[in-house]
């Protein structure tokens, strides 16, 4: 018998690796807008509202560097207070002799940068919940510290010097505008930071610290320097508040407050996520000028909105957003699509 060939269909796979799952473009266009936009807001907006644009982009700042530490690094920090006030006691020192308030912001996030390298040398002997109550500790340490100088006003406070010279008009827009750049420095900072290797590593020890042990990753060194980057962050939050808000008191800039307001943002927006915080703080601002009026009402209709989205969207709102949607706006990961090819064979036939 001779033998004929009939084509036979097999199915392949096709896989590509994407940074994000639709074309950046608009992403772009979207943000060159907004931009622009947020950056003349006091020249078009009512003073109240730049206010308030003002505290939004004080608590993005906190937020994503707690998110930061929390969402890639592993590490729930209840003590980053101690990194605003000291970055605003910075900013108040360096006033005090003689740099202009606006020209300290830098160098109030490189001083907090220095503090925080011995303080992680303490701290990284502890884990989980150890951790989370020590940094607290050390939040409080530096505020009675702090409370004991008198040449920064000691526990009672002191009025921030540089300022007297500018108009209120003048004095609010630059610390607007500080604000809002140093809010956009740390977005796209760290946006840059997790496309890098160190981001890669931060990746890898956020899914499984044993396998990216086992893989060679240095987990050690990598906490130790996000966790420098999130007080400088932190730090620089500090002296933008100390320029905004400038009677400088330690109950005030060391408050707890503060930290619970980054946890706050950040679980609901959704953990290890960049647009998490921004999302986050949205639904902050939004829920507190909608019922500020409603007294103890207000924290409790808060506490159960985190306890809703944490019992049934633990991922976070964006979190869920992403999964369902499989959208980013910052991609930092990859997506890995699959497509299946069919291809015909020859085959043998008796």
């Amino acid at each position: 018998m001779s033998k004929s060939t009939a084509p036979r269909t097999e199915s392949l796979s096709n896989v590509s690796i994407r940074r994000s799952t639709h074309s950046p473009i608009f992403t772009v266009i979207g943000s060159l807008i907004i931009v622009v936009l947020l950056s003349v807001a006091p020249w078009i907006a009512p003073a109240q509202v730049a206010s308030t644009l003002m505290n939004f982009f004080i608590l993005v700042i906190m937020a994503t560097m707690w998110n930061l530490l929390a969402g890639y690094a592993g590490m729930v920090s209840i003590g980053q207070q101690a990194f605003v006030g000291l970055g605003a006691y910075a900013t108040l020192y360096f006033a005090l002799k003689g740099v202009n308030p606006f020209v300290t912001i830098p160098l109030a996030a490189l001083a907090t940068a220095v503090i925080a390298v011995p303080v992680t040398f303490l701290l990284f002997r502890l884990r989980g919940g150890y951790f989370a109550i020590a940094t607290w500790v050390v939040a409080d340490t530096a505020m009675l510290i702090i409370g004991t100088i008198a040449v920064l006003g000691g526990g009672t406070g002191r009025l921030m010097p540089g300022l007297e010279n500018l108009s209120p008009s003048q004095t609010a827009h630059y610390s607007y505008l500080a604000t809002w750049i140093v809010a956009l420095i740390v977005v796209i900072g760290t946006y840059l930071l997790l496309r890098s290797r160190l981001g890669l590593v931060l990746a890898s020890i956020r899914d499984n610290e044993v396998a990216a042990r086992s893989a060679g990753a240095n987990v050690r060194s990598a906490r130790r320097t996000v966790y420098i980057i999130a007080a400088a962050g932190c730090g620089a939050a500090g002296a933008v508040l100390a320029i905004s808000q400038p009677f400088i008191q330690p109950t005030n800039e060391f408050s707890m407050q503060w930290a619970a307001e980054m946890l706050f943002v950040s679980m609901i927006g959704g953990l290890g996520t960049i647009e998490g915080p921004i999302i986050g703080s949205i639904i902050f601002f939004i829920l507190q000028q909608s019922l500020q009026q409603q007294g103890v009402w207000y924290l409790i209709i808060f506490g159960v909105f985190a306890v809703a989205v944490a019992l049934w969207q633990p991922k976070g709102l964006w979190g869920a957003f992403r999964s369902r949607f499989r959208s980013e706006l910052l991609p930092v990961g990859h997506w890995v699509r699959t497509e299946r090819l069919q291809t015909k064979t020859p085959e043998p036939l008796e």
